[in-house]
């Protein structure tokens, strides 16, 4: 570890994290996979791309994330004629009533904020999709040769519609890298759905409470990092990324199925996104069982599917199974 811990602090931001679960669930019915992926991709430091049809709480769950962590929370929805300067903010000229004196102030958009749900980002030109991607990469805004830093932490969801695709703009392969994992949101289950019914249309929504504050949060974050991976499983992690690309690999499925292999930005995310499981988890070492379990939410929007695979409707997690059953740890 390159920072000295003690027991009694991970023991804390241990149980911070259980709290931080907890709080989400006595708000979010259900979805107990998607609220332990968005911590995940919280305590990594990424960002989340997530996909799911209108009206599964997708805005509640990021709002209630914001409240649970004490952190600042903006929503914005992307539409057609929606510009950068609406998403990182613009210089406008002011006067100084006493001496007269004319100048530009810079103005903050709404990046400027600890958690932002970009709602519907494919529905956004390409040239404002770019602002907010490279400001979620460099995590700062660059205007008029000035360069403002962002707040810390730093949290983008991003939301897709997968079943209106008129009207959008499909983001590049390139920018769908910047994101950690994709977060695929289902219907809840009958039960689910009639508590979730009942709770929204009994009083008030109630708030999250507040399970941890922005120092915990950086501290989690700086912990992830000092998770321990061996070197066997580092190895594990970059072979399962390289044997994506279908010129290098041995895996069947993958020269069938696979158009494109995911680069090396999914190496270093499917590490960090382990370190972060194994951390949820109660653990300070990444065990197989966490690279497996975030395999699919690291790759699926970074390995694209050939034109075979979309004709004969096979999956990206059935190609990934394929890919776990061939590929093993030395």
């Amino acid at each position: 570890m390159n920072i000295e811990w003690n027991e009694q602090e991970i023991a804390a931001l241990t149980n911070k994290v259980k709290a931080l679960r907890a709080s989400m669930s006595s708000v979010i019915v259900g979805q107990h996979e998607v609220i332990e992926s968005l911590l995940i991709c919280l305590l990594a430091g990424g960002h989340a791309l997530v996909e799911g049809v209108p009206g599964l709480g997708k805005t509640l769950l990021v709002k209630s994330l914001a409240q649970a962590t004490d952190m600042q929370f903006r929503r914005v929805q992307f539409t057609p004629d929606l510009m950068p300067s609406d998403i990182v903010g613009t210089e406008i000229l002011e006067e100084d009533t006493a001496t007269r004196k004319r100048e530009f102030r810079f103005q903050q958009g709404p990046v400027f904020t600890q958690v932002l749900l970009a709602d519907e980002i494919n529905r956004a030109p390409p040239k404002t999709q770019s602002a907010l991607l490279e400001a979620m990469q460099e995590r700062a805004v660059t205007f008029a040769g000035q360069t403002h830093e962002l707040p810390r932490p730093f949290f983008v969801l991003a939301t897709q519609n997968p079943i209106e695709q008129a009207g959008t703009y499909p983001l590049p392969e390139a920018q769908l890298d910047r994101f950690l994992l994709r977060i695929d949101v289902g219907y809840p289950s009958e039960d689910e759905e009639i508590a979730m019914v009942s709770n929204t249309t009994h009083g008030a929504l109630q708030d999250a409470p507040a399970a941890m504050d922005v120092a915990a949060l950086l501290r989690l974050q700086a912990l992830v990092r000092d998770i321990e991976i061996g070197e066997h499983l580092l190895r594990y992690a970059t072979r399962l990324v390289r044997a994506t690309r279908p010129a290098e690999t041995s895996v069947d499925a993958v020269k069938k199925h696979v158009g494109w292999g995911a680069g090396p930005r999914a190496g270093q995310a499917l590490v960090l996104a382990s370190k972060a499981r194994a951390l949820m988890h109660g653990r300070l070492a990444v065990t197989r069982d966490d690279i497996a379990a975030m395999l699919l939410p690291v790759l699926a929007h970074r390995v694209l599917r050939n034109f075979e695979a979309e004709a004969d409707g096979v999956a990206m997690a059935d190609i990934l199974a394929h890919l776990l059953d061939r590929i093993k740890p030395a």
